[in-house]
């Protein structure tokens, strides 16, 4: 470990950097169909530079704050590093919000101005921006929608000189204002300094925990919102850092594609995406044929590499899963073709970065060590995990009490239940409100059970709940998998799945019945957030009513 020294680097300032040393090296690659369009660090500098002189011009002033709300794209780097050149405040939205959030959000956040990109929909949002706020559009994309208010991007890009005397920010000026994902509740704006992501930045270059620092520029594949702490911090910063190059994915249909067109070196995924991953390989090879060819020596590299190049990660030098829990057997599988997930746990409130799995020391069921520099204790009374890191957030945006509550003595209290053993590794098992009691007044710890229930193809997401119950019932979406299936298939699959898990578990924690729920659990339908981790409180909103007589039905399986 080598700890942080006083050269601290903003993100603007390294782009800076990259834009004199780098200025014909390819920064960003849009793909366009079959075409990729690419633009150097220099002519991403002077596109930035005119919109920074575009955003002065709609008279805003240093500190002012600027919202932008837009699916991942080449434009939303540029607006990001305009904001930052003109001295302004970012204020990063997720594209699902509809127009009463968003009114909710600009409104609390302050913001007078907004930037609009890529989006699915927009009659769904237009109504909640407010009448005088000045609107910057983006470019029309593939698979987004027509914007039929504002200011055009390339209207102001062409009208406005390159901003000369751009800005370079003082490490405690404020940097960004990032709405958490809203699991626990109502989403809160979580202020950072500039001083988060030089720390954090100047940890990964003295330690290069995460590949970003090779004799080969390194390679990022952007798709999980921006706007989220953890894409923000390990794709934009690390290419901002590295002086590597970030590719985009044009849309779901061509997502395969353009990540084998990029095969990045770095690259950061969900669990759900990566669980997607092997039922895609498992849908074209079984499982029993796989294991197989994997146990023959010479033709075991063969199959390996043909997977991983389908994938479009052979060039993968770090593998970072994150945002919720990945399953041990997940990450197995992939060990078994040579591609090490490495678990990565952090909060928005500490720039995402707090642990990880070290590159070569692999621990089951963890979420890795606490990275250099920060500090962790558990609380012997709750359980929860207490952080201590030198990117933890200025505050909660006006919101002072909350701030107060959350971070006691400088240690940010995580909500999350966990273990720290000798070696410094982070167990979690639970959120500290996730647990709840059953009607026989047990504690039941939904995560626990969940884990479970990772191994069996037919589930795609599973939500333990019951409060006031006799007994747990697990709520599901099914896999793709399950489409080849009879319904009566499905339900003794799930029935020999159920009792398995069930004699596992101590008396009070058997699941009573597996339903299968009508809707799929979507970040549109508010089940889901945006980085696709299940929102407990809503899913007890929706389906709470019926949890009695699921428990009393006296079939296992049941269909709502």
């Amino acid at each position: 470990m080598v700890k942080i020294d006083d050269q601290l680097t903003t993100p603007i300032e390294y782009f800076y950097r990259w834009e004199k040393e780098r200025a014909d090296e390819n920064f960003l690659r849009q793909p366009y169909g079959d075409q990729w369009k690419t633009w150097t660090y220099k002519e991403a500098g002077q596109e930035a530079r005119k919109m920074a002189s575009a955003l002065r011009g709609l008279g805003l002033e240093k500190g002012d704050h600027i919202a932008l709300i837009s699916k991942n794209c080449h434009q939303w780097v540029l607006a990001d590093l305009a904001i930052m050149m003109a001295g302004l405040v970012s204020v990063p939205l997720y594209p699902s919000l509809d127009k009463g959030q968003l009114s909710v959000v600009l409104e609390q956040s302050d913001s007078k101005a907004i930037i609009v990109g890529k989006l699915e929909k927009w009659d769904d949002k237009k109504d909640g921006i407010p009448a005088d706020m000045p609107i910057i559009k983006f470019s029309k994309y593939p698979a987004s929608v027509d914007i039929d208010k504002g200011t055009a991007w390339e209207d102001l890009i062409a009208s406005n000189e390159p901003m000369q005397d751009v800005h370079t920010p003082q490490l405690d000026d404020d940097w960004t204002i990032i709405y958490t994902s809203g699991t626990t509740g109502t989403p809160k704006g979580v202020v950072h300094t500039y001083m988060s992501p030089a720390t954090v930045a100047r940890s990964e270059e003295l330690n290069n925990n995460l590949a970003f620092f090779t004799p080969k520029r390194t390679r990022f594949f952007s798709f999980l919102p921006l706007n989220h702490i953890a894409e923000r911090t390990a794709v934009e910063i690390g290419a901002l850092m590295s002086g590597g190059s970030m590719s985009f994915a044009e849309s779901i249909d061509t997502f395969a594609k353009n990540l084998q067109e990029t095969s990045p070196t770095f690259f950061f995924a969900v669990p759900r995406l990566w669980k997607k991953f092997e039922q895609g390989i498992l849908g074209k090879m079984p499982q029993k044929k796989l294991n197989t060819l994997l146990s023959i020596p010479f033709v075991s590299g063969m199959v390996k590499s043909k997977i991983r190049k389908g994938l479009g990660l052979n060039d993968a030098l770090c593998l970072i899963t994150g945002a919720s829990m990945t399953p041990e057997s997940l990450k197995q599988w992939y060990f078994k073709l040579g591609l090490n997930l490495r678990e990565g746990y952090g909060m928005t409130e500490n720039m995402g970065a707090f642990s990880n799995m070290p590159a070569g020391g692999h621990r089951p069921n963890t979420v890795g060590k606490v990275v250099a520099n920060c500090e962790c204790r558990i609380d012997p009374d709750t359980q929860e995990i207490m952080m201590k890191t030198p990117w933890t957030m200025k505050s909660y945006y006006k919101d002072p009490e909350l701030t107060k509550e959350t971070i006691v003595d400088g240690w940010l209290h995580s909500g999350d239940k966990g273990t720290l053993d000798a070696d410094g590794y982070i167990k979690i098992i639970g959120r500290v409100k996730d647990a709840f009691k059953t009607a026989k007044g047990k504690f039941i710890v939904p995560t626990i059970i969940e884990e479970k229930f990772s191994t069996c193809p037919l589930i795609e997401q599973i939500c333990v709940t019951g409060l006031g119950t006799a007994q747990p019932v697990a709520l599901v979406n099914l896999s793709e998998s399950c489409a080849k299936l009879s319904k009566e298939d499905i339900k003794s699959k799930l029935t020999e799945e159920l009792d398995t898990v069930n004699k596992k578990l101590h008396a009070h924690e058997r699941i009573a019945s597996i339903v299968v729920t009508q809707d799929v659990w979507t970040d549109e339908n508010k089940l889901l957030t945006p980085t696709m981790k299940i929102k407990r409180g809503s899913i007890n909103d929706r389906y709470g009513e019926m949890m009695n007589s699921w428990c009393d039905d006296k079939e296992c399986i049941i269909w709502e």
